[in-house]
């Protein structure tokens, strides 16, 4: 691995943060409205509002309401919410371990089945089980994230009553004791098996929801690169050779084909958190998601650049793990 590479990389990504600070603080003081007046109230004096607007630090000049933005950044002081009246520290230290949770159960459900439907339908070219799963993984993409969620509640929680509707838990189920925030691991480490139990049924249909959104894009991908990969002359002399057919597809066909699924996978990961975003929303899951809408609403300053940018740096991450997959997938690969 070339940590060079890897130093540049964390180069550029502080580079680019420290853009996206000026970009989402300049955007939220282009929103109109006045965020002293939300948090003060619809009934607040005007002598009241202005001393809010004081002690928020609204009245000083914008160069100085960035560097003290940037500085608290810097002491992961994200300033106190106007909506919930909390340090958005504490709102976040809630919320965004619920959203991490839904997110890798979408993103390792959706990578799973993009390559391992997109390689049988590969396989099976020209097959009906290669046209249905086509029409299946397309039908979910023309459906809009809401439209599906809410089609999934109607169907398998008001008819059919298998699963919920919304929510993390069951009403009467405690939350596990906290270890990391994610409930699938805290209650498996603690052995609450109800919660787990609990947890995993409510995470079904959300899940489902994102998925589908997305399948499409993901399956079409694996499959038209595996029918590149397969048509190769080295694919025909590993099959000369006598290889079976799963070893020649696996060893040789899919982990060629990784390379431009991995570059893809890594860009769906910005549209399949923003549809987390939607699915949490929809399914009254008490993530950032929802907590970020809600900030938009009040016009929560601090709690609308804290959320920005802690998921600008998601996509850096993840940006640079796919990156570095170049590397552990082709080593041929070298960055200058």
């Amino acid at each position: 691995m070339s940590w060079r590479f890897v130093s540049a990389r964390l180069a550029w990504a502080v580079v680019v943060l420290v853009g996206i600070t000026i970009v989402t603080f300049a955007l939220t003081r282009l929103i109109p409205g006045d965020p002293a007046r939300a948090a003060a109230g619809p009934e607040a004096s005007a002598q009241a509002v202005d001393a809010l607007r004081r002690s928020m630090g609204l009245d000083r000049p914008l160069t100085e309401q960035y560097f003290a933005y940037v500085r608290d950044l810097a002491a992961l002081n994200f300033g106190r919410s106007i909506q919930t009246q909390r340090y958005v520290r504490e709102d976040l230290d809630a919320l965004f371990p619920a959203t991490v949770e839904l997110s890798i159960v979408i993103i390792v459900v959706y990578t799973i089945l993009s390559i391992g439907l997109g390689t049988f339908a590969a396989v099976n070219q020209g097959r009906v089980t290669d046209y249905v799963i086509r029409i299946v993984a397309l039908m979910g993409v023309g459906l809009p994230v809401f439209w599906l969620g809410m089609l999934l509640q109607i169907a398998f929680y008001k008819h059919l009553g298998w699963l919920p509707a919304a929510a993390r838990l069951d009403p009467f189920v405690l939350p596990p004791t906290r270890i990391t925030g994610l409930y699938l691991v805290d209650s498996t480490l603690t052995g609450n098996w109800e919660a787990l139990r609990s947890s995993a049924e409510h995470l079904v249909l959300p899940v489902i929801a994102g998925v589908l959104a997305r399948l499409g894009v993901g399956l079409k991908l694996a499959r038209t690169v595996l029918l590149e990969v397969l048509g190769e002359p080295y694919i025909r002399t590993a099959r000369s050779k006598g290889l079976p057919g799963v070893a020649v597809i696996v060893r040789h066909g899919v982990r060629n084909a990784l390379i431009p699924i991995v570059t893809t996978l890594g860009m769906q990961f910005s549209a399949l958190l923003g549809g987390t975003v939607i699915v949490e929303v929809v399914f009254a899951w008490p993530g950032i998601g929802r907590y970020a809408l809600g900030s938009i609403r009040t016009l929560d300053f601090p709690a609308i650049m804290s959320v920005t940018v802690i998921l600008a740096v998601v996509f850096l991450v993840v940006n640079m793990i796919v990156d570095v997959l170049y590397l552990w997938l082709d080593p041929r690969i070298q960055y200058s």
